[in-house]
């Protein structure tokens, strides 16, 4: 275990040499070849282990769900990007869907956890991005907290990453007979299953209605709430016998569609019957539902789907016959408060009630973020606003969607934000302290990752969806280096080999910041100044088939989505176009890869993969090649030749090897291609196949044979001066695999519970042998070790 640790410790410090690691790579002559074995039998992993670069959260948290009873058992689940489970004794989230392979990236966002009362090591996930997508749902099963799965394909769709995303939660286990489950879905009513969640029938007795498929992506606001929560009464059934006492709520939406009018149902038959409560408000949303010990119910009403929903909003309790209001929030001139979470500890009259407050933004005196109530609902005290949070940077309010009170220690309290996580456990006190509760939780959606030579002062530059860009430069711990709050995605970024302390930066604008798309730093991302001027298409077309080009420090290449390349020699002041052709639209956003020589700063190389192959109003695969720093350009015409097909910019790469000017490799979405002469001529390896399973098999591949693909430093004594690492299918298994041969070996080097349901982004360290980073599925930036 020493030994393991020591080596860790040493390959996250990039000190492999002096710890018994790998040395300096070969220098002899690359060697290449177009065809491959592999030195592993197929499906085997021999290399790696793998593990998270520290961000912390900064994804979306629609929910958490406590075990009733027992102490610590805890579950989040993500939009898009896995679940996890809560280690108590470390303070740590574990992934615990890191195993679903690359099928399954739509099955990446769980819509509702449920847990079995009675078998705390029970779980189930309801999983599915969108429910406007056009594939059904899934749930996932496990009886061993999460540790493995089986799953069952559901006969309604599922929308984890959909408005309403935090309502519910839409799945409950009934508490008596476990084996029973209702799912409360968004476009197809009520559905119950009688056999652990094996097999599923809908509740016919409350609808049967079900949007037609054509109808769901055209709903307002592209998504139904449809049945919106489920909530067992327990009071009048024993365990043993299914709970016949069964409420379930109805989106304003579905109770349209299917003629239902009222918004809150009731069952005292299991299901066979439903009457309807008229409630105090109607045409609300209910996000919540909770019952207390004593029997009373808790029920939070708000106008908007969320997340993050205005209001108006209310909190009622409703003892079966009766409604009292407890809290409510009108829209007013420059506040307009929802009400998300909600959670209740005790009975009777000191009822702990623990409330998300909405769409409320800031921190400010007699901001409500949290509300809580020690007296049923009597009165409230602010818990949130105002109060110490650790880490103090970070914001805690706006998308307060889930609230929950540790059911063993009413002090612990928990809520949701949109970047992760924050608990407390002295919710007594006149100001409780907050802790960012996202160690372990990594979710966010990377767009882009580069590495920098041997030498510099950081270890990768990486760029993501919603929180721009960062210069890491420790692997376990949260970066702090980069243009922070200029940019809301950060789309690419790339360094002067020579001199990687200059560092350029592109991503999409902020409110505050309309006219930054563009920044650079001269002192390895201490500091940044934005471009005095941007690519004159650069703040229209930000989308993330754009990708920049450093050749040296204050000249580089931006290639905007859908436009033609600029490029500057005076860091960003002035850009002018090159003489690469415009994009024309076919359909798909697409973009050229632009990529600098690193032993020579005067060749620039620019792939455009020419939209879709399955699009009939596709280009071809194009490939150019620059000798003036990325000024003008001349097409090579023998990739196509060679056999590189059409692909959309996402399944496509391009990489250079940084030891030896024009040796270029490339990955069209199906194979590998090799040029050793800066693109003049090009060879087609024949290692990678995609698979062909999906139907129609015409539109596109099931799983692809190579998308992304990285050099990096080679091990002592290795054929070639870099080892190659691509994402792709070799003999019929998909994952991450490695040749230190130039492409004539390969080995797979992550395993079947490190697939993280698909990797994109590849980026290869250059100084520590055997280490490369890639993007995960919503789960952040993973690393080999």
């Amino acid at each position: 275990m020493k030994k393991q640790t020591l080596a860790l410790a040493c390959l996250v410090a990039g000190l492999a040499a002096g710890c018994g690691g790998e040395s300096s790579p070969a220098t002899q002559s690359p060697s290449f070849a177009a065809t491959v074995t592999t030195s592993s039998a197929a499906g085997t992993a021999t290399g790696s282990r793998w593990m998270n670069v520290k961000f912390g959260g900064s994804g979306y948290v629609p929910g958490l769900v406590f075990h009733p009873t027992s102490p610590n058992v805890l579950y989040a689940r993500t939009d898009m990007g896995g679940s996890y489970r809560w280690e108590a004794a470390t303070s740590t989230w574990i992934p615990i869907t890191d195993g679903f392979g690359i099928r399954e990236e739509f099955f990446n966002g769980a819509e509702s956890i449920a847990l079995d009362a009675s078998d705390d090591k029970r779980v189930y996930l309801v999983t599915g991005l969108y429910d406007w997508a056009g594939s059904n749902g899934r749930l996932y099963i496990s009886s061993d907290r999460g540790d493995n799965w089986t799953h069952v394909d559901l006969p309604f769709r599922v929308g984890s990453n959909d408005p309403g995303r935090a309502i519910g939660e839409r799945l409950m286990v009934d508490p008596n007979q476990s084996s029973v489950l209702f799912y409360g879905s968004r476009t197809a009513g009520l559905w119950k299953s009688s056999d652990h969640g094996q097999n599923w029938a809908q509740v016919t007795s409350l609808s049967s209605f079900q949007y037609p498929a054509d109808q769901i992506p055209s709903l307002p606001g592209r998504t139904s709430g449809g049945i919106e929560g489920v909530l067992f009464d327990t009071s009048s059934t024993g365990a043993g016998a299914a709970t016949q006492g069964i409420y379930a709520t109805v989106a304003p939406d579905y109770a349209n569609a299917a003629g239902l009018s009222f918004s809150l149902y009731k069952s005292t038959d299991g299901g066979a019957s439903w009457t309807g409560i008229a409630t105090p408000v109607s045409g609300y949303h209910i996000p919540h539902m909770v019952r207390a010990r004593d029997g009373m119910i808790y029920m939070v009403f708000t106008r908007d789907i969320g997340p993050g929903a205005g209001g108006p909003a209310r909190l009622y309790k409703f003892d079966g016959s009766n409604w009292t209001l407890l809290k409510g929030y009108d829209t007013e001139q420059w506040v307009n408060f929802g009400l998300g979470g909600l959670s209740v500890h005790g009975s009777g009259p000191t009822t702990r009630i623990a409330l998300g407050v909405t769409n409320s933004w800031g921190n400010w005196q007699g901001q409500p973020i949290v509300q809580l109530s020690d007296d049923a609902g009597q009165s409230w005290r602010e818990i949130a606003s105002m109060t110490p949070h650790t880490p103090s940077g970070p914001d805690f309010a706006g998308w307060i969607d889930d609230v929950e009170i540790d059911p063993n220690n009413p002090d612990r309290i928990l809520h949701v934000f949109g970047g992760g996580v924050w608990g407390t456990s002295n919710a007594s006190a006149a100001a409780p302290a907050w802790n960012l509760d996202v160690n372990g939780l990594e979710e966010t959606a990377t767009l882009g990752l580069a590495t920098p030579p041997k030498g510099a002062s950081y270890t990768l530059l990486r760029s993501s969806g919603d929180i721009g860009m960062h210069v890491q430069t420790e692997l376990l711990k949260t970066p702090t280096r980069g243009p922070r709050g200029w940019f809301g995605n950060g789309n690419s970024a790339d360094m002067a080999w020579s001199t990687p302390s200059y560092i350029a930066a592109i991503g999409t604008p902020v409110w505050n910041t309309p006219n930054v798309a563009g920044a650079y730093s001269s002192d390895s991302g201490l500091s940044w100044t934005a471009f005095a001027a941007n690519h004159p298409d650069g703040v229209a077309n930000t989308g993330g088939e754009s990708n920049i080009a450093v050749t040296k420090p204050g000249h580089i290449v931006w290639a905007p989505s859908n436009s033609r390349p600029a490029y500057t020699t005076d860091n960003g002041a002035s850009w002018s176009y090159t003489n690469l052709p415009a994009l024309g639209a076919v359909g798909i956003n697409r973009g050229y890869r632009v990529v600098a020589d690193r032993k020579n700063p005067n060749k620039v190389y620019a792939y455009n993969s020419g939209g879709a192959w399955w699009n009939q109003w596709s280009d071809s695969a194009h490939f150019w090649t620059s000798t003036d720093g990325g000024h003008t350009f001349t097409e090579s015409t023998t990739l196509t030749a060679a056999g590189a097909l059409v692909a959309d910019f996402g399944h496509t790469s391009l990489a250079v090897n940084p030891n030896a000017e024009g040796d270029i490799w490339l990955a069209d979405g199906f194979s590998i291609f090799h040029s050793t002469d800066s693109g003049a001529n090009w060879t087609r390896l024949a290692a990678t196949a995609p698979i062909w399973g999906r139907q129609p098999s015409w539109m596109y591949p099931e799983v692809y044979g190579a998308t992304s693909i990285a050099l990096g430093r080679a091990p002592a004594g290795a054929a070639y001066s870099s080892s190659i690492y691509i994402v792709g299918t070799i003999n019929g298994v998909w994952g991450v695999h490695r040749s230190d041969d130039g492409g004539v070996n390969w080995r797979r080097i992550n395993d079947d519970k490190h697939q993280y349901a698909g990797l994109g982004n590849l980026a290869a360290d250059q100084s520590v042998p055997g280490r490369v980073f890639a993007s995960a599925a919503g789960r952040g930036v993973v690393f080999s070790y």
